[in-house]
């Protein structure tokens, strides 16, 4: 919503066309004969050499899955094997320029992908740096194994703890390149520049974005290179992670520098299949992926298609392309034609396609045409060409029997991946240097604003300040958010609304006049984007704070929370850290799709850390662990009480930085009775109710704020149900299926000699969510609180019912499934 960017209603209304540039097809057409003053001998051999290893590494796989041996070598792998046999041409000629600055990221056909950066990197990297990658990747211990016995050159060497690293983690060893944890869709090596690949078809396709957001952002050298399938470009992150790429405001708002397009190639692996649906004729209707480009921008992606059987063709592109990501034309669309030989997976028979098709193919095979080109071109014998293929046979049957043997490959230990799962580092800043701000921070006018206002809610009287007055939750929530901005020159935050405007709650109001545009800036509609440019942002090296204006946007970016952000530590084998914290609004008063409580769906991944503050000081200290923090943070807030002072901390919310470290509950309020246990916003009703219990039954209730769910400490529970013997657990969230559910669960069995009655879950309704004058009927209120004790764990005397939390009721309810 910038107000520089005028839209004049008498420009937008004229008449007129939108013209387009054609989109080139396979120009390309010169033959190795042509290219040998281009090229030298030991380059053009590196290409057959390539792809050859490529072919044979994938015959390999293929043989074990399919017979359980290859040449004679017996195996079982009963893991994935989703094979490119066919695509070698366009895996090599994609890598064949880069270098490990450039990093590409793939999918779960990416073995080729891998092999060939992996192999063109060790080309580039001198003896003192490939030795000192080997040695230094998991201290050693994927390098011992290759370099026991091993005599030859440093770059032979490296050539053979490429595909041993490779074999090692397909076959979930733990001398694998992240041990043996992502396996064979997810294998990925970053000192070769080498990022992630990913099982979910077009994951990569909102990730990269964010790791050319990266490179542009902080000035690193370098491409992104996101290899997708054709048929991933039916999925909505892919299209998303296309809008995001191609934003008007990185040319128009952008300034100095940072002016101009991200330096990413979306590499399109059209090989006219998406598992059994043939994209071309069948389940899309581009008919050839590159004309997508001329419906994203302007530019149209300077898209254009190109034969993948033919490297060379790959490698032109390449370095045309290059050039226009240089001058910050980017982002650029590759429409690379190629084919797999083989089905989808090994137990595809590809029933979907005929065997005529298949055989037109394999008489075009890249790799035959290739080494018949080089020896008309009288630049390698067929001898020579015959010895290539027996190296990489002997490599293979060489890393085949290494990477499986027990001894010398061993599995981890599984209770090892208890300690990947979150990395708990403490870093103050991802990288050391000045962050870029537009001015000092005591100049900002919004923290001078703040100096000036009441850290506690109450005066000494006990009389509440005025709302204008009182420092409030979204002040505490900016204090920690700005003063990160001015310590980690590498975090940036994005999400809808979030410039100019100052957020949709005013969290963010005084960052727009504090920061330049490349490090706070609006998003479009797109969750998913949101969320998948942020990983791919933070797995690079910086932080990310992405912004969902409310919960229930938040199934919008499924995939990206439920698969990517938990997994990547602990699949890379914490070789990567994920700094990022996903701040999510949850919300009231807008009906059913803006006002529900997910929380619990995000208790639920392994992988995540998940809090729910709910006070100032809270607020700001947690904000500051979580920003202090190397994992991802699912940072839940209220929309009921982003005005809330202070009530509960009586120095107030201290002006200086502090954390409160995650996982640890709060008592709000002293008691002896019954123990209130309070999840989100419903901490003030549950005080309401505590306040009931006094003064109409002399109970006296513990009230205790969550405020942490994932990690969550028991121990100061457990202590207060051993003095209370009772406990109420209460939070916004349906209370079907809720966390709420599983703290009972576990209060349960963990509390059971102390418990005087069961625990009592007293969440919303299993409904939709009413309009806002209904909400009291779905959302918990003091009363119920008080009639589930009345009801379910000890009489109240004089109490009259309200609500009905008899077990008949919950039996009636549950089988109506409300």
């Amino acid at each position: 919503m910038p107000k520089s960017e005028f839209i004049d209603p008498k420009e937008v209304r004229k008449p007129g066309k939108i013209n387009f540039t054609p989109i080139t097809v396979n120009q390309y057409q010169k033959s190795v004969k042509d290219e040998k003053s281009n090229f030298s001998k030991q380059e053009f051999l590196n290409i057959y050499h390539d792809m050859s290893a490529i072919r044979e590494f994938e015959t390999m796989i293929n043989n074990i899955k399919i017979k359980g041996e290859y040449n004679g070598i017996k195996y079982n792998h009963p893991g994935p094997a989703h094979l490119s046999l066919g695509q070698e041409a366009a895996a090599v000629g994609m890598a064949y320029t880069l270098g490990v600055d450039d990093f590409i990221f793939g999918s779960h056909r990416s073995h080729g992908e891998i092999i060939a950066k992996g192999l063109s990197a060790i080309n580039k990297l001198s003896d003192d740096e490939l030795t000192k990658i080997m040695e230094n990747h998991f201290d050693g211990e994927t390098f011992a194994p290759v370099k026991a016995n091993f005599k030859g050159t440093v770059k032979e060497m490296a050539i053979h703890f490429l595909l041993y690293g490779t074999m090692a983690e397909t076959f979930a060893r733990k001398t694998g390149f992240n041990r043996g944890l992502g396996g064979s869709m997810h294998a990925f090596f970053t000192p070769f520049g080498i990022y992630p690949n990913n099982a979910i078809v077009g994951g990569s396709g909102t990730i990269s974005v964010g790791a050319a957001l990266y490179k542009k952002v902080n000035r690193k050298k370098g491409i992104v290179v996101a290899n997708i399938g054709d048929a991933s470009l039916s999925c909505g992150p892919v299209w998303e992670g296309l809008v995001f790429s191609t934003m008007d405001q990185y040319r128009e708002l952008w300034e100095g520098d940072m002016k101009g397009g991200l330096p990413l190639i979306i590499n399109v692996m059209d090989n006219f299949y998406g598992m059994g649906g043939q994209t071309m004729g069948e389940t899309m209707g581009y008919e050839d992926p590159a004309r997508i480009g001329a419906g994203v921008c302007e530019s149209q992606m300077y898209a254009e298609r190109v034969d993948g059987y033919n490297p060379l063709a790959v490698i032109d592109a390449y370095r045309r392309k290059r050039e226009l990501l240089k001058d910050k034309k980017g982002p650029v669309l590759l429409d690379i034609v190629t084919y797999r030989y083989c089905g989808h997976s090994p137990s595809d028979s590809s029933s979907y396609r005929t065997k005529e098709e298949i055989e037109e193919w394999e008489k075009n095979d890249s790799i035959q045409w290739f080494g018949n080109e080089l020896v008309s071109a009288g630049i390698a014998t067929q001898e020579e060409l015959d010895n290539i293929k027996k190296k990489n046979i002997e490599l293979m049957e060489w890393g085949l029997k290494l990477s499986t043997d027990d001894e010398i490959s061993p599995r981890l230990d599984p209770e090892q991946i208890s300690g990947m799962m979150y990395s708990n580092g403490s870093v103050d800043k991802m990288e050391d240097r000045k962050p870029e701000v537009n001015h000092p921070m005591e100049e900002n006018p919004r923290v001078k604003s703040l100096a000036k206002k009441e850290r506690f809610a109450f005066d000494e009287n006990g009389k509440p300040y005025s709302k204008m007055k009182t420092f409030a939750i979204r002040d505490g929530l900016f204090e920690a958010i700005i003063d990160r901005f001015y310590k980690d020159p590498t975090m940036i935050a994005f999400g809808e609304d979030n410039r100019d405007w100052g957020g949709a709650y005013a969290v963010y109001r005084g960052l727009t006049e504090a920061l330049p545009y490349h490090r706070f800036f609006n998003a479009p509609i797109a969750e998913a984007a949101i969320v998948g440019v942020s990983i791919g942002y933070a797995m690079c090296g910086g932080r990310a704070v992405p912004e969902i204006m409310y919960c229930d946007f938040m199934g919008r970016a499924g995939d990206e929370i439920f698969n990517q952000m938990p997994k990547w530590q602990a699949m890379s084998g914490n070789v990567i850290k994920l700094p990022i914290v996903l701040r999510v609004s949850i919300g009231s008063k807008y009906g059913a799709q803006h006002s529900q409580d997910w929380t619990a769906l995000f208790t639920h991944i392994p992988g995540l850390k998940v809090v729910f503050p709910t006070t100032p000081y809270d607020a700001k200290g947690m904000l500051n662990a979580a920003l202090q923090g190397t994992d991802p943070v699912i940072f839940f807030e209220s929309q009921r009480i982003y005005d809330m002072g202070e009530r509960f901390h009586k120095g107030g919310v201290p002006k200086e930085y502090y954390e409160i470290p995650l996982g640890e509950p709060d008592i709000k309020r002293e008691g002896k009775d019954v123990t209130i246990l309070s999840i989100g916003a419903t901490l003030y009703r549950a005080i309401d109710a505590a306040d009931i219990l006094q003064e109409k039954y002399n109970m006296s209730a513990e009230v205790i704020d969550a405020r942490s769910l994932v990690p969550f400490n028991y121990d100061l529970v457990l202590k207060s149900v051993k003095k209370t013997g009772r406990i109420v657990i209460t939070g916004d969230a349906s209370a079907r299926g809720s966390f709420m559910r599983d703290l009972a669960s576990n209060i349960t069995e963990l509390a059971f000699d102390d418990l005087d009655a069961p625990p009592v879950v007293v969440g919303s309704r299993n409904w939709i969510t009413p309009a806002h004058e209904l909400e009291k009927a779905f959302f918990p209120q003091a009363d119920w609180i008080v009639d589930a004790i009345h009801e379910k764990i000890v009489p109240l005397e004089g109490h009259v019912v309200k609500n009905n939390y008899t077990e008949p009721e919950q039996i009636r309810r549950a089988k109506a499934g409300v």
